[in-house]
């Protein structure tokens, strides 16, 4: 989808339309989760500081989320999906992959189908979605950020080698800044470049990642489109208007938290066995603390005096904090499928 968020917001209210707007909060604190690409002009991107983002655009409007509506939307479009395949995997609320080589429509071109698919949630949601069509999940992503928004972009398999060798590495998917800025230091900026290292360097350089990028640069990607993914961790996460080392105000801080993390996993009968506190101070160190049981974690009393013997225990080994998080892993999900090998995630 394209600014998915933002573009609801200015669905749903006309006023908006054609204006710089970014949803999020507008304090000192806040963070941008959303950016329209009338913002983006700018340089106004998510998770930007909202401060950043209002000295970049002056005349920047804030809008608050809307979650629960940018779900209901989201519904809407996998309802959609499933018309055409069954194969499909959610990376968000906002993405996904579909495998369409054999449709429900049996309709016998991917960008055809993507076409389709584009029209249907215009008419349907009034929101533009953009399209990457390929052989491969790799392609198909970088595809998919070409033409947007609103637009569609196809790399055949005769064309996959001359793109790779010439797409920038910065844009290679998987890659982020600081492994992109790692490479160029190693005088690599293009994927001709990166192709010049062997597998075997690769994974020296990178461990197993390395042997990811030896592939992807080739166009080989043997991921299939997995419909189960499988959830490895349920969390949520607070930045607070002010930093505080006063105990009290963090633990009124991290009790929304807690019962946010429980919910979840009540909602989707997932619990978990190993319960986290995040903690960042006012300088973004970042420190993590665990308690890991035998069994799942099915009690709610029991959670929430984990979380608050672990913030107890740790919270003054920071200074001011301007952040905490709660977050359960090893979940019930993940063990469902012990013996099945989990791929990579990009």
């Amino acid at each position: 989808m394209d600014a998915f968020f933002a573009s609801v917001e200015q669905r749903d209210h006309p006023e908006l339309r054609g204006k710089p707007i970014a949803v999020g909060g507008s304090g000192g604190r806040g963070v941008v989760a959303a950016a329209s690409y009338e913002s983006r002009k700018f340089g106004v991107r998510s998770a930007m500081p909202s401060v950043t983002a209002k000295r970049m655009c002056p005349d920047l409007i804030f809008v608050p989320h809307r979650f629960e509506v940018y779900r209901e939307v989201s519904q809407q479009i996998r309802a959609i999906f499933k018309e055409y395949t069954d194969l499909i995997e959610p990376l968000s609320l906002d993405e996904a992959y579909l495998d369409v080589t054999q449709n429900k429509k049996e309709i016998p071109s991917g960008t055809l189908v993507a076409e389709e698919i584009r029209q249907r949630i215009l008419e349907e949601t009034q929101l533009t979605a953009s399209a990457g069509i390929s052989y491969c999940k790799f392609l198909a992503k970088i595809a998919s950020d070409i033409n947007k928004p609103n637009g569609l972009k196809v790399i055949t398999p005769k064309e996959a080698i001359p793109f790779l060798e010439t797409l920038p590495i910065k844009a290679f998917f998987g890659i982020g800044k600081v492994t992109a800025k790692r490479m160029n230091e190693m005088g690599i900026f293009t994927g001709a470049d990166l192709k010049q290292l062997s597998e075997i360097d690769l994974s020296k350089r990178f461990g197993k990642v390395g042997r990811f990028y030896y592939n992807i640069v080739r166009g080989k990607d043997e991921r299939p489109v997995n419909p189960n993914r499988i959830r490895k961790s349920i969390s949520a996460e607070s930045t607070f208007n002010e930093d505080t080392e006063e105990l009290s105000r963090l633990q009124e801080k991290v009790l929304p938290l807690i019962e946010d993390v429980f919910s979840s996993m009540q909602k989707s009968n997932n619990y978990g066995r190993t319960i986290t506190l995040k903690i960042k101070n006012a300088q973004f160190q970042l420190i993590t603390r665990s308690k890991t049981f035998g069994s799942d974690v099915k009690d709610a009393a029991i959670f929430k005096t984990v979380v608050l013997q672990l913030l107890e225990d740790h919270y003054l080994q920071v200074g001011k904090i301007r952040l905490l998080g709660v977050g359960v892993s090893n979940l019930m999900s993940e063990r469902d499928v012990e013996g099945l090998q989990l791929e990579f995630d990009f």
